[in-house]
């Protein structure tokens, strides 16, 4: 996940095509080792796929698998009717933010191992 990660921060820094040597600095940045196989078994997944179709094509791979999200609405509605629902609320749409981010990246590498 850090490899995507790093990959996607390269891409989201104007970098269109991160070489190995650009992933292996960001890691080394947050102090994360870096492995050149699994670098370069990315760099040869993702080569010339432009990441927003690689993100959409995942999502539509995953659109059928459950994600577990409703079980977090459903907690957060119930505190609804109480009255006290203004924190319950605000801290269910953080965490479904954070679900969506997490999704996201899901589908980014699911889609870019596939292909």
């Amino acid at each position: 996940m850090k490899f995507v990660a790093a990959y996607l921060l390269a891409v989201l820094g104007g970098n269109t095509s991160p070489s190995a040597g650009d992933l292996k600095e960001i890691l080394a940045s947050i102090g994360a080792d870096a492995d050149d196989d699994k670098i370069e078994l990315l760099l040869s997944q993702v080569k010339g796929k432009d990441p927003t179709e690689l993100i959409a094509a995942g999502r539509e791979k995953l659109a059928s698998v459950p994600s577990g999200g409703g079980v977090a609405v459903a907690a957060a509605a119930a505190p609804a009717a109480g009255g006290g629902a203004a924190a319950p609320a605000a801290e269910a749409k953080k965490e479904e933010k954070v679900e969506e981010k997490r999704s996201l990246m899901r589908i980014w590498v699911s889609a870019s191992l596939t292909k």
